[in-house]
């Protein structure tokens, strides 16, 4: 089995500057696809999408729970498709969690990366005393039990929260059915390494001109969680979105197109 393998990893076009989309939890490379058309239609780019172990068509039986016990085994993950394919100067964009395993893999070799676009990152999702994640730990914990006992109830009741677009329940329909995609038993450790995760000291050394672009309301990674990031990531350019939801890329593809688009003709 071949990296690329293991990750389903696609790729399109053949242009000179390499894009690497990394998708948040539960989600697989078809939450991409509202965004892709813009980019294979132009002979600038080569798109890499891929699945991480256990969700979409990746190879589940390729998970060691040792390998991914953190987030560093999915960084390697993609650092290994990029060496696999040979990419240089390349350009991330990561939903969610996907931008702090973006994040990691560029800290780790700063010099396969150009720029990161982030969209709705956290780099913490508990509250301490002088910083806003969004959830009290008591509360990710009953969360995260929720998952362990009925993981499908879990996303029934927690996918139209995520996706914030109950005008368009078909989006939060999608949503569901890819968790409900993920190998249940991967997705719990996967949830539980991504909510008890705290990264806010490996953002600050994030070197890269990095855009961060979060939602107007987010139940996942709210206003504050942007506002820290700004501060502390050298340079970091936040756009914030005027819409609800942690999946702007499926319910507000034009306004994320857009400051994407900004972001990478500067």
């Amino acid at each position: 089995m071949t990296t690329l393998q293991r990750n389903n990893v696609r790729v399109l076009g053949q242009g000179p500057r390499p894009i690497v989309f990394v998708n948040g939890f539960g989600c697989d490379q078809s939450m991409w696809r509202y965004l892709i058309p813009a980019f294979a239609d132009s002979r600038q780019f080569t798109l890499v999408l891929y699945d991480h172990v256990g969700a979409g068509q990746s190879v589940a039986e390729a998970y060691k729970p040792s390998r991914y016990s953190s987030l560093e085994g999915y960084a390697q993950d993609l650092l290994e498709i990029c060496h696999e394919l040979h990419l240089t100067a390349v350009t991330l964009i990561g939903h969610s969690v996907g931008g702090m395993i973006g994040t990691l893999a560029a800290i780790a070799e700063p010099a396969l990366f150009q720029q990161l676009l982030l969209l709705c990152p956290s780099p913490c999702y508990v509250n301490e005393t002088d910083y806003h994640g969004g959830f009290d730990r008591a509360d990710l914990e009953a969360m995260l039990t929720f998952m362990e006992t009925d993981y499908v109830g879990w996303a029934d009741t927690f996918g139209p929260f995520i996706m914030g677009a109950p005008d368009r329940p078909s989006l939060a329909a999608e949503l569901i059915h890819s968790l409900c995609q993920t190998n249940p038993a991967i997705a719990r450790q996967f949830a539980r390494v991504t909510f008890l995760s705290d990264n806010r000291a490996d953002v600050a050394r994030l070197q890269h001109p990095c855009l961060l672009v979060q939602c107007e309301q987010d139940l996942i990674a709210p206003l504050e969680v942007g506002t820290y990031l700004q501060e502390v990531i050298p340079g970091a350019k936040l756009v914030t979105l005027p819409i609800a939801g942690h999946c702007p890329q499926l319910s507000a593809p034009i306004h994320t197109l857009n400051a994407i688009e900004d972001f990478l003709a500067v």
